[in-house]
């Protein structure tokens, strides 16, 4: 079956209800057997499965391609498991201008744990070759990255991790399945906050880890995920379920509108620059062309001709826009990174980040048009 078939016809619960659509299992502890050890149905307490959530991560392993998944209450619960698996000492190579608040979790809850990172150009694999250390374990892929779209070449910066033993993670929340599979570039780890586009309407929080062995960091962390509990609940998953059976429908929508979006304000005057990897101009568009399908998806930065005042000007005249964090639903938004991400952060004072919604394109248009007239 198709990829779109499959996502909405494989995995589902049945019961003898001749229900059409998968029940919510919300019951948190399953009964056991008639000799009073064994689970018959496979399920004994909702910490450790439930099956509405073993439904979402069979789903979810399916689209990346990979073997298992594994389900959190948040992309960053996901992350965190990640560098729970590693040891002390070890050393992590993530992207200069990596989810900020991936190196806010190392900075402030495994800095006495004895990990430590370098932040790196990934777009040069020079540099990246250069930052390897001797206890150096883990790659972190972030492409296109959040908020400045670098795209990195994903197949390139696995095969130097390997050469130095390293296994690698991509997120995979920007581009999602439908433009890119980072397991089939050779990726072990895909990341996903599933809040964004899997989800696709701004009422979930989820993560999940898609793997592509069942190997001894996959068993770590599926372990964890019972130890510790950071769990989706059974009404997330089936919600996560659900979205994900219009999946397929909204990916090209958001692509189709982000590169519409993205020519139009290239050619205006008061935009300095857009960031946009279907753009001829995006320095890694040959890069993105190459690895991404069905399109460029839905996300882009500009830079406001202007200052920070200019920017802030520009996203609260907007109607449409919503200026508010998060991205990947049905609805447009837009943020100012910089003022969210504090003084560390590596974002420009112009910039605004667009998560650009399955709305129709002539009236997202039209909202900037009127919104720039104002600046």
């Amino acid at each position: 079956m198709e990829f779109s078939t499959r996502i909405i016809h494989e995995d589902n619960i049945k019961d003898n209800s001749g229900a059409v659509m998968s029940p919510i299992v919300l019951s948190t502890t399953f009964e056991r057997g008639e000799d009073g050890i064994n689970y018959p149905s496979g399920y004994l307490y909702s910490r450790y499965d439930n099956p509405n959530r073993h439904s979402l991560e069979s789903k979810l392993a399916k689209m990346e391609n990979g073997t298992a998944c594994v389900s959190f209450s948040s992309g960053l619960a996901a992350a965190t498991a990640v560098f729970q698996s590693l040891k002390s000492g070890d050393h992590i190579i993530l992207p200069d201008d990596t989810y900020f608040s991936v190196r806010s979790i190392l900075d402030s809850m495994f800095s006495g744990f004895g990990l430590t990172y370098s932040l790196v150009d990934m777009c040069d694999l020079n540099k990246l070759k250069a930052a390897f250390k001797l206890h150096t374990k883990l790659v972190w892929i972030e492409t296109p990255s959040n908020p400045l779209i670098k795209v990195t070449d994903i197949a390139a910066a696995v095969e130097i991790a390997k050469e130095h033993d390293c296994f690698t993670v991509a997120d995979n929340t920007w581009a999602t399945p439908f433009y890119t599979r980072p397991i089939e570039l050779g990726v072990d780890i895909v990341l996903h906050s599933t809040t964004k586009y899997l989800g696709g309407h701004s009422d979930i929080l989820g993560g999940a880890l898609i793997f592509k062995e069942n190997n001894e960091r996959y068993t770590f962390i599926k372990t964890s995920q019972k130890l510790a509990g950071a769990v989706p609940s059974p009404f997330d998953c089936w919600l996560l379920c659900r979205s994900l059976t219009t999946f397929v429908a909204r990916m090209p929508i958001h692509a189709n509108n982000a590169m519409q979006l993205a020519q139009y304000l290239e050619s205006n005057e008061k935009i300095e620059r857009v960031l946009y990897p279907g753009l001829p101009s995006h320095p890694q568009h040959e890069i993105a062309a190459k690895q991404m399908s069905n399109g460029f998806g839905g996300m882009l930065s500009i830079l406001v001709k202007g200052d920070r005042s200019t920017a802030l000007k520009l996203a609260s005249s907007l109607k449409l826009f919503t200026h508010a964090t998060s991205l990947g639903g049905v609805e447009s938004l837009i943020e100012h990174r910089n003022s969210i991400e504090g003084v560390t952060s590596p974002t420009p004072d112009n910039l605004l980040r667009i998560s650009v919604g399955i709305e129709d394109i002539k009236d997202l248009i039209a909202d900037f048009e009127q919104a720039l007239s104002t600046i």
